[in-house]
């Protein structure tokens, strides 16, 4: 990587952070590759306090990301993949930014950050599940090291999600 990345810091979601996600993710921009549209508020609610206890029980989570003013721009961080389909019972990282963040190696920190946080809780692999059309993601996942292990369709909108994989 040429460019120096910006600073960021990593926090475990507070219940109001739930209120910060949910503004911040209401922008179609944002939620192209998660079905569109933000979720209600509640759905914020229960992801922020499961991943309350996920950093508590596993030492990782998606941690909410804070630029160097302390404004909260997104999330960054790791959780199992508990779905049916997919890479089932590994460790996913993933990311979510606010839309004026983007470009800007916000994501990028944050998940270096993330894969050091995940080796330190003994990790030994991460995946990332992109959907294919998410170039972006894709760049971050490549800049991260991480290689394209396999495909999968999504049961719900048969979009077609690439599985990237990286050794801890």
């Amino acid at each position: 990587m040429n460019r120096t990345l910006p600073a960021v810091r990593l926090r475990v979601p507070t219940h109001e952070d739930a209120v910060t996600w949910h503004r911040i993710f209401d922008d179609p921009e944002v939620m192209e590759f998660h079905g569109g549209t933000s979720a209600e508020l509640s759905v914020y609610e229960e992801l922020t306090a499961r991943q309350r206890r996920h950093d508590a029980e596993f030492g990782f989570c998606l941690w909410t990301v804070l630029d160097a003013s302390g404004e909260a721009v997104g999330f960054t961080g790791a959780q199992p993949w508990e779905r049916e389909w997919g890479p089932t019972g590994e460790i996913e990282i993933g990311w979510r930014l606010a839309r004026e963040h983007w470009g800007k190696g916000y994501v990028t920190a944050a998940a270096l950050q993330t894969l050091e946080r995940v080796r330190a809780a003994g990790t030994r692999g991460v995946v990332a599940m992109v959907d294919a059309r998410n170039t972006r993601s894709t760049a971050v996942a490549r800049r991260l090291g991480m290689r394209l292990a396999g495909t999968f369709t999504t049961p719900d909108s048969r979009r077609e999600c690439h599985c990237y994989r990286l050794g801890l």
